[in-house]
């Protein structure tokens, strides 16, 4: 009897301690509203919307001790449509993030699968769209990826520690294909933060993005289909008391672009043309009014360059927007968010020429659109 209760003693210690080596944690959060558009294809449109804010989600994240301060991670999320319960990024069961890697408390971290970029990563946390807004407070089109339209697939990344607020990493999407470039994607980025100062820049290119079903950024997966995408940017936030200001300049290079797919599946959407670019100067703002309670606000001034064998066209995009957001309880909140779009300038004779809001299920009949929104997001 003796040998026995000592037997499950130590069965008991050994077990409790595995457990306290590895941990596995089921997040997510819904997000849920009302939106009114002014005009898509020359109609208003009242509808029921979801991942707005936040896109909706659910996941598994967890690590495993391995000794010498070296662990084990892993991270799959799956995003999904509230309204009829699909999948969403293509139907992946895992679209949003999928990998396994290593981490040290010295070395940094180095993760396999599918991930997000370098832009997302250190970028898009200062714009309003990749911080505190979302989805209709992206930039035209998302044109540089800040609000994470897409995920590379095949990536090997690496991200350092915090070395006194500075932080780097960088990613490479294999194509998993013979042709060595086609549709391979990499991509570098830095942030520091500093009491209340932060800053971010990052780069990323593209080949042949959209291409095909394998490489780094998929047919089903991509927002601009071109030969080559190149994104590069830098931005600044800073906190005075309960106000936080921002910064971000980024600039988008297409070359030989054929479609989007948020306009259409189409890809002769922009016929002959030699590059399609976009420079994004954005200025964001947000005060928290009580720990609960905060208004954001946001303008774009976007300066395009579209460059086609029928003419070249410079148009601009003028965006604003603003959000209020109240706190029901640490996990659930309600908020309000409006964008308008003007664009003027337009005459390349596409698509480009036409009002598109992010979000919304087309471009508007004319040079300007409007979207106003009520949600609730909850959060676990």
């Amino acid at each position: 009897m003796k040998k026995s209760l000592l037997a499950l003693g130590v069965l008991s210690a050994f077990v409790a301690t595995a457990h306290a080596q590895s941990s596995v944690t089921l997040y997510g959060a819904i997000d849920e509203g009302l939106d009114y558009t002014s005009n898509i294809g020359g109609n208003r449109v009242y509808e029921m919307a979801s991942g707005y804010a936040q896109g909706n989600s659910w996941g598994l994240k967890g690590s495993e001790d391995l000794g010498g301060g070296i662990k084990a991670v892993f991270q799959l999320e799956n995003g999904f449509e509230v309204n009829n319960g699909k999948l969403n990024q293509g139907g992946r069961e895992f679209g949003r993030q999928a990998y396994v890697g290593l981490s040290s408390e010295t070395a940094g971290m180095l993760t396999m699968g599918r991930q997000y970029d370098s832009v997302v990563d250190y970028l898009g946390p200062l714009t309003a769209n990749g911080n505190w807004a979302g989805y209709l407070f992206s930039h035209p089109y998302d044109n540089d990826n800040t609000d994470d339209t897409f995920r590379v697939d095949n990536a090997v990344k690496y991200t350092s520690i915090a070395y006194n607020g500075f932080q780097f990493g960088g990613l490479y999407g294999f194509s998993n294909s013979t042709g060595f470039s086609n549709n391979r994607a990499y991509s570098i980025g830095a942030s520091y933060s500093n009491g209340p100062l932060a800053l971010a820049a990052a780069f990323m290119n593209i080949n042949r993005v959209g291409a095909n079903t394998s490489g780094a950024v998929t047919t089903d997966d991509a927002s601009f289909f071109a030969t080559r995408e190149r994104v590069f940017g830098a931005g600044i936030n800073y906190t005075i008391a309960s106000a936080t200001l921002g910064f971000v300049y980024s600039n988008s290079n297409y070359s030989n672009p054929t479609g989007n797919a948020y306009l259409s599946s189409s890809t002769d959407l922009f016929p002959r043309a030699s590059s399609l670019k976009f420079n994004n100067f954005e200025i964001n703002g947000k005060y928290q009014f009580t720990p609960a309670f905060y208004v954001g606000a946001m303008y774009t001034y976007t300066l395009g360059k579209y460059d086609a064998a029928s003419g070249d066209a410079s148009p601009k995009w003028h965006q604003f927007g603003l959000m209020a957001d109240y706190n029901l309880s640490t996990r659930t909140d309600v908020y309000v968010q409006g964008t308008y779009l003007k664009v003027v300038g337009g005459q390349s004779g596409t698509v480009l020429d036409d009002a598109f809001i992010t979000g919304t299920q087309g471009s508007s009949s004319t040079s300007a659109q409007f979207v106003a929104r009520v949600a609730l997001r909850h959060k676990f």
